[in-house]
């Protein structure tokens, strides 16, 4: 079945200004502007507690935003909240699907209540079953399925309707590699299908496969965005690694380019160990100067590289955190239960 839903404004699938949500004295979200291109992923970075769940629950109409607005499918989140839900999907940080069903069973219910017709949401569970490989397990119950298999009957659950704008808060927690790309591959198929994406990870890695751009939240306000490698030259900016064919011309490298003075150069480090020059560079300009300097020197290159820092450095350098070292989040220990409520 086709849904018909509003065109978002200026192409944007989600388009969020200003939104406030407080608990008590705490603003959970303080103030978040947000876009979301339509057929595309974005990621949102952020230590627990940062907030990222809260702005989850808020674009899918399970809390009230104080402030703002958003409008996500062409829909207010506070004004058309039940418009809204038939248009997106949503899997939370903890599986919550009907033990007492079995997998069939759970993804059927869900298509009936999304108002496929029987045969339809048959069909449709059938093919999300294989998809993330529940086939066999199509007829057991939920309760006797492993964490990672429940997980997978979540996710399958949320992309029953195929939803306009999937929301995926922190997706692959707890599953083992080959699942989690399966996941990955799944969203690919997803956003080339025309779906819109909003994923919140800790996995660095999940948001380089995934991601076309980052948000980065902390307190409830986002401090960077952009694209992966815009944030990444923006925190810890290029370097350019020179080997050498001769690997005792190394100091000679670092000496040439000391004494020529090149603007805007850092100095020139080597590295035995790796028989490289490591140079800290800002723009192409600065990279075509040093090769052109060490032509004029007749030092022959056996290669060059230019290096960014990790997704893992860029999170530390702006939240003063490590992605695995976070503090625990009061929201995560929330019983997810709510989530199902918008599949219904």
């Amino acid at each position: 079945m086709t849904r018909q839903t509003k065109t978002p404004r200026g192409g944007n699938a989600v388009e969020v200004r200003g939104l406030v949500k407080h608990f008590g004295d705490v603003k959970a979200v303080d103030g978040v502007d947000l876009d979301v291109r339509e057929g595309t992923v974005l990621g949102v970075l952020g230590p627990n507690g940062a907030g990222k769940t809260t702005l989850v629950r808020c674009l899918s109409t399970l809390l009230v935003p104080d402030a703002g607005s958003a409008v996500v499918a062409g829909y207010d989140v506070v004004r058309q909240p039940r418009a809204l839900r038939r248009t997106i999907g949503l899997t939370g940080q903890y599986a919550s699907v009907d033990e007492k069903l079995s997998g069939y069973e759970n993804l059927y219910m869900i298509g009936r209540l999304l108002d496929l017709s029987r045969t339809d949401a048959r069909r449709r569970a059938d093919e999300v079953l294989e998809r993330f490989s529940l086939t066999d397990a199509a007829k057991r119950p939920a309760a006797k399925y492993s964490g990672g298999m429940r997980r997978r009957l979540d996710l399958a659950a949320s992309m029953i309707g195929r939803p306009t704008v999937l929301y995926l808060d922190e997706p692959t927690t707890g599953l083992d590699p080959r699942t989690r790309n399966e996941v990955w591959d799944e969203v690919r198929r997803m956003v080339r299908e025309g779906a819109t994406v909003l994923l919140t990870t800790q996995y660095m890695e999940e948001a380089e496969q995934l991601a076309n751009e980052l948000t980065v939240i902390d307190r409830g306000r986002v401090i960077a965005e952009g694209l992966v490698d815009e944030l990444k030259a923006k925190v810890g900016g290029r370097t350019l690694q020179i080997r050498p064919a001769d690997p005792t011309a190394l100091h000679a490298v670092a000496a040439a380019l000391a004494g020529a003075g090149l603007d805007g150069i850092g100095g020139a480090t080597p590295d035995p160990a790796e028989c490289v020059v490591n140079v800290p560079i800002i723009s192409d300009e600065q990279l075509t100067a040093v090769i052109g300097l060490l032509g004029s020197h007749d030092i022959a290159l056996a290669g060059i590289s230019t290096h960014l820092p990790s997704l893992d450095e860029v999170f530390l350098a702006l939240t003063g955190q490590k992605s695995s070292e976070a503090p625990a989040d009061d929201d995560a220990r929330e019983n997810d239960q709510q989530y199902a409520e918008v599949s219904a």
